[in-house]
């Protein structure tokens, strides 16, 4: 079977090729690709090629297919696992395979014929023999290519920690009915986790975000409201801290002067950091969420605080295979919705641009849809490009009807009405 893929065969050397794809193996399986959603760390891969852990060393004759956010459909089953997938089953991807003779080894970075920025695939052994193809329920693709981001804000929850005096256990989770922050929280990761926070299995009682963009913070509130999160059991306030002579004076106020159990960092900056040290409460845990670039990244933090006061740091670059099943989980039951993180719309023809560029393009999630030819397009833009064009016109009037938000009503116009690649 040919496909078209987007390939990497050195530093910022991206392709959108056709080739074949080999004949699957009784251990392999044969999947077409209908979503992918680009992740930052594609575009650290691309710029690094090689030099990156997870980048193999030929890919200049050997080129990888990027991508490891996507979902799509079983075409073909090798007769090894037969028995456990069966053709027209939707699926998605733990792209951490952790195979024990690479672990750096992932879809997305390592592998000729598995990546997101594809058409079609061959499913390799070691993905399977791992348990790192897991089975979709759900009905619009696209939640299934932002199982991976989502599973990172779920073991974000799962990996901070707490303590009981006295006793040297570590109880694993946020608190219970306690007090939460999220500081620079309205970024496409930040949506997802006052979501999770909200609608979760363990929510707090208090839930404070912050954010120093009026617009972006008002964004957050129309989507996920005060009366909504009341509604769960959680008091959520929205603070614009960007004119706050002290911020962490004022956000201990709203704790009441405990300070807060669980304080995440979703920016890398290091003032940040030092605000959310500053209002943990005794046993608070402090999870540094945000991927910083500088390896050298470091900020303050209170040691006098650390000794008396119990309080501690965690993070997560990613979530493990049981945070992902959870995540599709959540989302085929439509107890979650991430589409709050998606702010742009593609077709294959737009990786390659998109991805060398991510960092100077704002906003949130660039959702690609594989079979199809288009730019990459912000939301907002599709009702001024609708005055030209019927489909984008009809878009928009989809996704007002959403409350602004991309939604299955919107992907299954947009795969039935969009050009071909």
């Amino acid at each position: 079977m040919k496909t078209k893929a987007v390939r990497l065969y050195g530093k910022n050397d991206l392709r959108l090729d056709e080739f074949e794809l080999p004949q699957i193996g009784e251990g392999e399986i044969l999947a077409k690709i209908v979503s992918d959603s680009i992740c930052m760390s594609s575009y650290k891969a691309a710029i690094q090629g090689s030099d990156h852990k997870r980048v193999p060393e030929d890919i200049a004759e050997n080129p990888v297919i990027i991508g490891h956010e996507f979902c799509g459909e079983i075409l073909e089953v090798g007769s090894k696992w037969a028995d456990q997938f069966k053709a027209g089953e939707r699926f998605a991807i733990q792209p951490a395979i952790n195979d024990p003779k690479n672990v750096y080894a992932a879809p997305g970075y390592t592998f000729r014929y598995i990546g997101g920025a594809s058409q079609y695939i061959v499913i390799p052994e070691i993905v399977m023999e791992r348990k790192s193809l897991l089975q979709y329920k759900g009905d619009a693709f696209y939640f299934g290519s932002l199982g991976e981001p989502v599973s990172c804000i779920v073991g974000g929850f799962h990996v901070n920690y707490h303590t009981t005096a006295g006793s040297y256990e570590h109880k694993m989770g946020i608190v219970e009915g306690g007090k939460m922050a999220l500081l620079a929280g309205v970024g496409p990761m930040g949506l997802g986790a006052i979501d999770y926070a909200i609608h979760g299995p363990r929510r707090p009682s208090l839930l404070v975000v912050t954010d120093i963009d009026e617009a972006r913070l008002a964004r957050a509130a129309s989507i996920y409201t005060v009366e909504e999160a009341e509604k769960n059991g959680v008091k959520l306030v929205y603070v614009n801290t960007g004119k706050m002579e002290d911020v962490p004076a004022e956000l201990m106020k709203l704790s009441e002067d405990t300070g807060f159990n669980d304080v995440y960092v979703y920016a890398p900056v290091a003032a940040v950091v030092e605000q959310a040290d500053k209002i943990l409460a005794y046993d608070g845990c402090l999870n540094f969420f945000a991927g910083p670039t500088n390896p050298e990244f470091s900020a303050k933090y209170n040691f006098y605080n650390v000794h008396y006061n119990a309080t501690h740091v965690a993070g997560n670059s990613g979530g493990n295979t049981d945070d992902l099943i959870e995540s599709l989980e959540l989302m085929a039951s439509g107890k979650i919705d991430p589409s709050s993180m998606i702010t742009h719309v593609g077709g294959l023809d737009s990786v390659v641009e998109t991805t060398l560029n991510l960092p100077k393009i704002p906003g949130g999630k660039k959702l690609i849809y594989t079979h199809i030819s288009m730019p990459l397009t912000a939301l907002d833009d599709f009702r001024g490009l609708g005055e030209q064009d019927e489909m984008f016109a009809k878009l928009a009037d989809i996704i007002d009807a959403n409350n602004g938000l991309w939604c299955k009503a919107a992907e299954d116009y947009l795969l039935a009405n969009a050009n071909c690649i």
